[in-house]
């Protein structure tokens, strides 16, 4: 027999069987969908017993879930077909987290894929995604990269005059010098669309603020005429789209409606040059339950705003419904992934702090130091054991600052105990780090009580893999051991 999962609350636990019997949207959830306490008391999240996975697979461990992520491709999916009534696509943001796994799963769901390097590209044709489900973002693309993705097939989302500029000189010499080496779509015209900042504020992280004016991605909507004209004059670019994105981690509604606005009335001055922009791409950003405080939007509760309000812009200027393309990343994968570490050394400081150390830290989770992200921990071994110590979780690395916790409410530990952060899939291992030379943790997808790798944990063969010693330095080291 298993329970339910208790989760904090001021009064210390609540229970997921307290939320409404509706589908629940999983970017409202703390811990994956699937997640519960089983006859041992352990956690378990699709079906493996947590504590079982650090023993097989070593700690630090991600642990993503793949039923949650299914789920949540499923909602973005559905929704868009019940509350949009024109054509719709939904994007995967792959920097949350992009692996051939990963790109993989959603591709499989019907999702293109957000890219934003030729790395990110190059992973998502590994998996096996249809490149023209590809949609190359970045606000500093290097020629090698433009190249690479236009001989792909993918669509450029094209941010500043340098990259315009740089594209129509790339279509133009694969016209002038045709090569039996190119893919049979680089003759045809670089499917391009053009991003700009609508300059719309909303509540959140300044580092992930990115729809104001000041802001380094995108045309100012000021130059909209200038890049309109550029267009029309070049027909070896075949502009299909115009893109905003406004930020991340965002809990408002009220400025997706509002770009809505925006963007139809870019889609009207478009018509005035004769282009075929028939898409229009809002972004993501819909944030997601780090902790039981945070409050976002279902998955649902946002697709309707953005359908609703770009239909309404539509049918106010009489224009055709445009193709519409999300890209959510972190409330796609945020929620389906916990990470696991085992507990070492505590220190306490007498009315002031107790700390517990963990075997991982800022270079598998560095957004607590670089945003000051805010999550819960619980100790996976020891589930119903009430939680009656305040405690701060610190990483292992060389860094005052490596703290992914402060304040933790937690059930009294021990050394080895199982200590679980839930809600980690987004940006955890996609900006994780060897800081320190500590390898990077191994990653496992779990479903129905199977477990399998998807990410290898990294050695110390691995840290010096890229390194070169000059032989003069070799040679002097090995006189030193003489």
């Amino acid at each position: 027999m298993v329970s339910t999962l208790p989760t904090e609350t001021q009064s210390g636990r609540r229970y997921l069987s307290d939320l409404s019997n509706a589908a629940p949207s999983p970017n409202q959830q703390v811990f994956p969908l699937t997640a519960q306490v089983n006859q041992a008391d352990h956690l378990e999240v699709g079906g493996c017993d947590v504590v079982d996975l650090l023993q097989k697979f070593d700690s630090p461990l991600y642990i993503l879930d793949e039923d949650t992520l299914r789920t949540a491709c499923r909602q973005y999916r559905e929704s868009f077909i019940k509350y949009y009534p024109g054509e719709s696509q939904v994007i995967y943001a792959s920097k949350a987290w992009n692996c051939l796994a990963v790109c993989a799963i959603v591709a499989s769901e019907g999702l293109g894929i957000d890219i934003v390097s030729g790395g990110e590209l190059y992973t998502a044709l590994q998996a096996g995604v249809d490149s023209t489900h590809l949609y190359l973002h970045g606000n500093n693309k290097s020629r090698e990269e433009l190249e690479f993705a236009a001989d792909s097939g993918c669509t450029i989302v094209v941010d500043n005059w340098l990259e315009l500029k740089t594209l129509a000189e790339i279509s133009n010499e694969q016209h002038s010098s045709p090569s039996t080496l190119r893919p049979p779509h680089s003759a045809l015209p670089i499917r391009v669309m053009i991003r700009l900042t609508p300059g719309i504020e909303c509540h959140t992280h300044d580092y992930i603020r990115t729809g104001s004016i000041d802001s380094k991605f995108g045309f100012d909507p000021d130059q909209l005429d200038q890049v309109f004209q550029f267009l029309s004059q070049h027909s070896e670019l075949s502009c299909v789209g115009l893109h905003a994105h406004i930020g991340s981690q965002i809990f408002e509604l009220e400025p997706h409606h509002d770009l809505a606005a925006v963007m139809v009335q870019w889609l009207l001055k478009a018509t005035h040059y004769g282009l075929p922009i028939a898409i229009l791409n809002i972004g993501g950003g819909l944030g997601i339950c780090y902790t039981e405080s945070d409050d976002p939007p279902s998955i649902e509760a946002w697709v309707k705003t953005v359908s609703e309000a770009i239909a309404q812009a539509c049918d106010a200027h009489q224009v055709p419904y445009p193709k519409l393309i999300s890209e959510p990343g972190r409330s796609l994968i945020g929620s389906a992934c916990v990470t696991a570490y085992t507990l070492g050394a505590q220190k306490v400081i007498p009315n002031v702090r107790t700390y517990w150390s963990v075997d991982g830290g800022m270079s598998d989770n560095p957004r607590p130091i670089t945003y000051q992200s805010v999550y819960r921990a619980v100790i996976a071994n020891r589930m119903s054991t009430p939680l009656t110590e305040t405690i701060t979780i610190a990483g292992k690395h060389c860094e005052s600052g490596d703290v992914l916790i402060k304040d933790a409410k937690l059930a009294a530990a021990e050394p080895g105990d199982a200590l679980v952060i839930p809600a980690t899939g987004a940006y955890n291992y996609s900006m994780s780090s060897n800081y320190n030379r500590i390898p990077r943790p191994a990653a496992v997808l779990v479903n129905s009580g199977e477990a399998n790798l998807i990410l290898q944990r990294e050695t110390y063969d691995d840290l010096i893999r890229q390194d070169r010693l000059p032989e003069r330095l070799r040679q002097g080291s090995d006189r030193g051991l003489e």
